[in-house]
């Protein structure tokens, strides 16, 4: 038996290598495409995590600020604290670079106290110059930086705060900085009076004493602070569940729907699978009824087509976790582990083989190969001997896919779960229901087929002039449903697929584009050149600004990032010109507006604020702001695609009185009559503070948004192309292998009078009528999905709304692609298996 196993194995490879290649390929395309984005993004994370692990060093506990910074007043409280060794003040803050793209992460440090807590943040001096790390013109760079930079050491670098310049010397490295890391180590009171950050700390690092336990202390200091300072800090343990669950929060959403997207090419595998096995038990069905009768058993034959899809999922695995690798190493390499999304600007990490994700990701690729050959198996180990040995019983091994009910209970199902909540806040149940109406849509096709069809080839019938190529093409679609659904759901799966990206990309792209321009209403956008977090625009420059001849008007903004919950990234905090009364003038408003209370303070927080904090529309939001916790009424809820941590407006005004703070970080100019926005430009550039400042036109910001979107997604565009490639090459392969396990019915129906261009016309009929029918149905279902991925797995993934829009021009020109390729392979089928001649075709049933 083995011996017959592997002898059918190898020659129904050898009969029709394409055909198994083409679904190999599809099965280890979306192996590859899996595992390498796993393999990426694990690298990245790994590597993100390790820098911030290295910049805490060997902290107990960590004392940080909810907002920007917090008084240094604290620092001996906790200093002195009967269970603190050591605590080590630090100032963490982004410096602006003058010229350069990007900003330089600086830390502020005491050396004294961070040689026994964080050492490798300690600078490398020659032995000779010690007192540089005190030194108030000194700076230590990791190699990331210097060679970012173009410095080393005993060179300058120039730094911004604010609209103010100077120059640092490199008094050295940091040698166990990580690989892509862009950090410099200073003297904490240097930092702070370089960048107006006098009496400032960031956070604070605890060493504990010996025996102290870290968890009850950590408890007890986080209640302690809580009382007393509420709002003001969070306590935590470097790296502990909040640390990790921050840093996993921000790009999870992210890579989770890159995977799913690249198993689309897994699941046209699997259907791929299918229609190489179902056309493979159809052509063999009498070989295989013929040795039933020599004695093979249902339990064998079942094992041995079971057998056969299997290989291709090995092989299609294999290959699939080898290029997966590769390409994960190549990306890595040359574009870093950002993929676009900007979650990890900078890394450079290595890729590293998780054996595991391997194991994973070949089961999946060997799974899906084995659910897709599960039914052709079924039915060639279930055929009677006697029935399926007579010729033109194929249709008869399709009946079961004219079954009904369970493609309406997929479908019913799918229905159900597209309302359900997220899990873990993904939404794992939309995924289902997408997945579960793929297979309801394309269960139904035969019946689809078979009804419409069967219309079609009725009304040919009563009509007076009849014609021969039609009516032979419509009665062999209405009897033949079930080889015309393999065709079908080929078509189906592939452009209902595509057609679901393509509406869910480009409604996003329309919204982004809508929200751009109500979001940008002025002439002119003004912030300082790579201003980092240090520093803004303070009074004088405001008012200088305002005074302008040519500025009819000017909008202030402030933002800064405030932690709501330290499980979670910080949300970004923005505060502008609001007219309370009609706030949508100002920002793009969802739903109504709500009154503000007399003595309230209004607050409009973003989608994902609502989602993830469980605010609502004229509810309270708990916001730390200047030192303390305080209420603010949420006067409504605004789109934003900026932020998907969540991000919350207040009126300027508002913000000052309460927090005290004059400065800005960005400035929307109207021009005055007759003044464009050129000459406001030039205007701003004469100013003694214009050359650290930036401008750019709506026009410009609207251009670059787009252009960021469009390689945020390069990687769904590569995963749509594939998609939309694999289907193509599915739909040729069923196509052609359909039309070559047709001669028998060529050749008899060419001894009964039918032409060969008869044929052939016959071929092309029956290829575009079924394409057109795939592509119908496939659109009808892709917008449905589109639907699912629209409304529901984008505001569970990533907190935000959209409005849905259609690319009719490239749906339309897939469609077109896939008419001309089923009709170009059915003609080029047909000419081929015509050119052995009639008799050649019909030699069996003799």
């Amino acid at each position: 038996m083995k011996t017959l196993s592997r002898w059918l194995l190898l020659g129904e490879w050898r009969a029709h290598p394409v055909r198994a290649l083409l679904a190999v390929a599809a099965i280890a395309v979306g192996v590859a495409m899996g595992f390498a984005i796993h393999l990426i993004n694990a690298s990245a994370f790994n590597e993100f995590s390790a820098a911030v692990k290295s910049l805490s060093g060997q902290a107990d506990i960590q004392v940080s600020a909810r907002e920007g910074g917090f008084d240094e007043a604290i620092y001996p409280r906790l200093a002195q604290h009967a269970s603190v060794a050591v605590a080590s003040p630090v100032l963490t803050l982004n410096a602006g670079v003058p010229g350069a793209q990007g900003s330089l992460k600086i830390i502020g440090l005491d050396a004294f106290r961070a040689g026994f807590v964080s050492p490798g943040l300690l600078g490398a001096t020659d032995g000779d110059n010690m007192v540089d790390m005190m030194a108030d013109d000194a700076v230590f760079l990791s190699p990331a930086a210097m060679s970012w930079l173009k410095t080393q050491r005993g060179g300058t670098v120039q730094l911004r705060s604010g609209t103010r310049d100077f120059t640092l010397r490199v008094a050295g490295g940091l040698q166990e900085a990580r690989p892509g890391q862009r950090i410099g180590v200073m003297d904490i009171g240097a930092a702070q009076w370089r960048f107006d950050k006098v009496g400032t700390l960031s956070r604070i690092d605890l060493r504990l004493r010996d025996g102290v336990d870290r968890a009850g202390f950590q408890g007890d200091l986080a209640r302690e602070l809580e009382r007393e300072f509420p709002g003001r800090f969070n306590v935590g343990q470097p790296n502990d569940d909040d640390a990790e669950s921050r840093n996993q929060g921000m790009s999870r959403a992210y890579r989770v729907n890159l995977t799913v997207l690249a198993l689309v090419a897994l699941f046209t595998g699997a259907f791929l699978v299918f229609s190489t096995q179902a056309l493979s038990v159809i052509r063999r069905r009498s070989q295989f009824a013929l040795l039933r009768v020599l004695g093979v058993e249902r339990g064998q034959l079942l094992r041995q087509v079971l057998l056969e899809g299997a290989s291709l999922g090995v092989v299609g695995a294999l290959a699939g976790i080898g290029a997966g690798y590769a390409l994960a190493a190549t990306a890595l390499h040359f574009f870093g582990g950002d993929l676009g999304a900007g979650y990890f600007t900078g890394a450079r990490p290595a890729v590293q083989f998780t054996p595991v994700a391997a194991v994973v990701f070949f089961t999946l690729g060997l799974g899906v190969a084995l659910l897709g050959c599960l039914a052709p198996a079924w039915e060639a180990s279930r055929a009677a001997p006697a029935v399926a040995l007579k010729s033109g019983t194929d249709e008869v091994a399709l009946a079961r896919l004219a079954r009904v009910w369970p493609s309406v209970l997929c479908i019913v199902l799918a229905g159900a779960l597209a309302f359900a909540p997220p899990v873990f806040e993904l939404p794992l149940f939309g995924y289902a229901a997408i997945a579960l109406l793929l297979i309801g849509g394309i269960g139904l096709m035969p019946r689809l087929a078979a009804s419409l069809f069967g219309l079609v080839n009725r009304v040919a019938m009563r009509r007076n002039v009849r014609h021969p190529v039609l009516a032979l093409t419509m009665a062999r679609l209405a009897n033949a449903s079930g080889q015309a659904a393999i065709a079908l759901g080929g078509v189906l799966s592939s452009f209902s697929l595509m057609v679901a990206m393509a509406i869910m990309v480009s409604s996003f792209r329309v919204s982004l584009d809508d929200w751009l321009v109500q979001l940008l209403p002025a002439d002119l956008y003004v912030r300082i050149t790579s201003g980092g977090s240090a520093g803004g625009l303070g009074p004088p420059e405001q008012r200088a600004l305002t005074a302008l001849p040519g500025a009819a008007r000017i909008d202030f903004l402030r933002s800064r990032q405030i932690s709501l919950d330290p499980a979670r990234p910080d949300v970004l905090l923005m505060a502008r010109t609001i007219d309370a009364a009609d706030p949508s003038r100002t920002i793009l408003i969802r739903g109504a507006t709500i009154p503000v209370p007399n003595g309230a303070v209004p607050v409009w927080v973003s989608e994902a604020v609502v989602d993830l904090y469980g605010v609502k529309a004229g509810g309270t939001l708990r916001m730390p702001l200047a030192g303390r916790l305080r209420d603010f009424f949420v006067a409504g809820v605004w789109r934003d695609y900026a932020t998907q941590a969540g991000s919350v407006q207040m009126r300027l005004s508002d913000y000052r009185a309460l927090t005290g703070d004059q400065e800005v970080n960005d400035a929307a100019m109207w021009v005055a009559k007759g003044i464009t926005a050129d000459r406001l430009e030039q205007q701003i550039r004469a100013l003694p503070f214009g050359r650290t400042l930036d401008f750019a036109k709506p026009g410009d910001i609207r251009a670059l948004s787009m252009t960021i979107f469009d390689r945020s997604f390069a990687v769904t565009y590569v995963l749509e192309a594939i998609a939309i490639a694999i289907g193509l090459a599915g739909v040729a392969a069923t196509f052609s292998a359909q039309t070559l396990a047709r001669a028998k019915e060529f050749g008899m129906l060419r001894h009964v009078g039918v032409t060969r261009g008869q044929v052939l016309r016959i071929l092309a009929l029956e290829g575009g009528a079924l394409t057109a029918l795939g592509v119908a149905c496939g659109f009808a279902l892709g917008f449905i999905i589109s639907v699912i991925l629209v409304y529901v797995v984008n505001p569970q993934s990533f907190h935000w709304s959209m409005q849905l829009h259609v690319p009719w021009t490239l749906v339309g020109a897939v469609a077109a692609v896939l008419l001309a390729a089923s009709v170009v392979t059915a003609l080029v089928s047909g000419r081929f298996v015509l050119s052995g001649g009639p008799i050649r075709a019909v030699r069996e049933d003799w």
